[in-house]
């Protein structure tokens, strides 16, 4: 079974592809509207210090999110 981290703990620079995002459903259709999905790959841009935000890309849209949404999205990390 593959590793799966949360992309709170990916590090910059780190390509992953969502397995599962764990939110109620309200938080899984904003993430969704985002690009935010199961089997989409993200790389994460850049990680704010101190528990800041991530900046990520998922296809051709950037995003940023909380620490808090970041920890409820579980992706497995792609080979470099």
């Amino acid at each position: 079974m593959p590793e799966e981290l949360t992309l709170a703990h990916f590090k910059v620079g780190q390509l992953g592809t969502i397995t599962r995002i764990e939110a109620d459903i309200d938080l899984k259709h904003r993430m969704a509207a985002l690009g935010l999905r199961e089997t989409c790959q993200v790389l994460v841009l850049r990680k704010a210090s101190l528990g800041g935000p991530l900046h990520v890309r998922v296809g051709t849209t950037e995003v940023i999110m909380r620490r808090s949404e970041a920890q409820r999205i579980v992706a497995s990390p792609c080979a470099s």
